[in-house]
């Protein structure tokens, strides 16, 4: 694979002291066309390769919604005085998103310079507060310690909104008030039912007529539980001063060539490191389901050598190891799992597949029951010891579906179930983020 012998540039870092943005100059070759000059963008969950383009404004650009973005992470270090310096309305009750609606100035939130009025909070330190009453949200916040990681997204028809009544100087406690008047608020309530609610980046659009430069994404690689390699695929070969990341889900980066090895040292220590940290939250979230002795004790990517007689050369493939108890468990890929459970008073199977989701099947003939996708799941529950309800959302009534089962084996179910929602979550099921929260 021929390799630009171009010199990158050095690694930049942008914006504030919690969360670090870098950004660099590479090239990036697919093994088929020439290589070219990208940008490689670092954030703590994404890596995205972006493409210088000239782009020359429309009237219709004018008028339309500014570019939408993505749904991301922001990791707060709470303050002694002022907290987290933000304030939040909505919640399960008012059937309304945890909308943040004050930011105050220079505290944590506004420090970041990656929070605003109108984001929705998602989740906080990896879990879901999509289905929480307002109350709970907000102590859910204060005891979230010192380092808060927020997972959030802009709902733009709700910011004018929220805006707004920060000038009416409306009490931060008056929540009952503003949600019931932003369900009223005919923008607002239009573009919710016509589904038109977009996130929009906090940059303007340009209101000049004169070409503009943006850097647009060329590819993006989740970093939960994803990978970094140097080796030529097949062979026990070292790439030269560059290396490729592959995410969960088989999307690479391609082959990124840095001329300088400081650079490419660099490169390499910090992505290694966010996906380190984003698979250590993630390890969190799973040993809350376990005993102390049944714990995660480390998982993520290692090669494995691989014997041919036929050639020469070690040659390796990458494996997910895992390490919980005293079981060493090594995976290829996602697998198809098929549990034996009890469905109103029926023996069955409930099988989770990589791409089909959820589905019960009963019956000598395997007849599928039931299937969902992972996107509707909006919920789940059990009793600690074989009951399990899971609660999904059908797609055109928008009613939530509750199946309830029986399991022998709960737990290794619970566990088998949360890796698979990581994994969609991280990679190939985009309408999983997407459908978190519809209001």
């Amino acid at each position: 694979m021929k390799l630009s012998d171009t010199m990158a540039t050095p690694i930049e870092e942008k914006l504030d002291q919690n969360l670090k943005v870098r950004s660099g100059m590479v090239h990036v070759s697919d093994g088929k066309s020439r290589p070219e000059p990208l940008r490689l963008n670092l954030t703590m969950e994404l890596l995205t390769l972006q493409k210088l383009e000239i782009v020359t404004p429309t009237s219709s650009q004018h008028n339309g919604p500014p570019m939408e973005s993505k749904e991301r992470m922001v990791q707060i270090t709470r303050q002694k005085q002022g907290g987290l310096g933000l304030s939040i309305k909505g919640g399960a009750e008012h059937k309304l998103p945890i909308l943040i609606s004050r930011i105050y100035k220079d505290q944590a939130a506004d420090i970041t310079g990656q929070l605003f009025v109108g984001d929705a909070i998602i989740k906080v330190n990896g879990e879901y507060i999509t289905a929480c009453p307002h109350d709970d949200a907000v102590n859910i916040l204060r005891n979230a310690g010192d380092i808060v990681v927020l997972t959030v997204k802009h709902y733009r028809a709700a910011t004018p909104f929220l805006q707004k009544q920060l000038t009416k100087d409306t009490p931060d406690s008056d929540n009952d008030v503003t949600c019931a008047e932003l369900k009223a608020d005919e923008g607002y309530k239009s573009s919710v039912n016509s589904g038109t609610i977009s996130r929009s980046c906090s940059r303007p659009m340009s209101i000049c007529s004169e070409p503009e430069k943006r850097w647009t994404d060329v590819v993006a690689v989740p970093l939960m539980m994803a990978y970094v390699t140097r080796y030529i695929y097949g062979t026990d070969k070292l790439r030269p001063n560059a290396f490729e990341v592959r995410g969960l889900n088989g999307v690479t980066t391609g082959v990124i060539h840095c001329d300088e090895l400081a650079i490419l040292s660099q490169w390499l220590k910090l992505i290694t490191d966010n996906v380190v940290g984003l698979t250590h939250l993630q390890m969190k979230l799973y040993n809350r389901n376990f005993a102390v002795g049944e714990r995660i004790e480390y998982m993520g990517w290692v090669n494995e050598g691989v014997i041919n007689n036929n050639i020469s050369w070690q040659s390796y493939k990458p494996r997910f190891l895992l390490l919980k108890g005293t079981e060493v468990m090594l995976f290829e890929t996602p697998p198809r799992k098929t549990f034996a459970v009890s469905h109103h008073g029926k023996s069955g199977g409930l099988t989770l597949d990589w791409q089909a989701g959820f589905s019960l099947t009963e019956g000598a003939d395997s007849a599928v029951v039931w299937q969902y996708k992972f996107s509707q799941l909006r919920g789940s529950s059990d009793d600690g010891k074989s009951k399990l309800k899971l609660h999904f959302q059908d797609n055109e009534t928008r009613a939530i579906e509750t199946k309830e089962l029986e399991c022998q084996v709960l737990q290794s179910l619970l566990f088998c179930m949360h890796a698979f929602l990581t994994a969609k979550v991280a990679s190939v099921d985009p309408a999983f983020l997407s459908s978190i929260q519809q209001t």
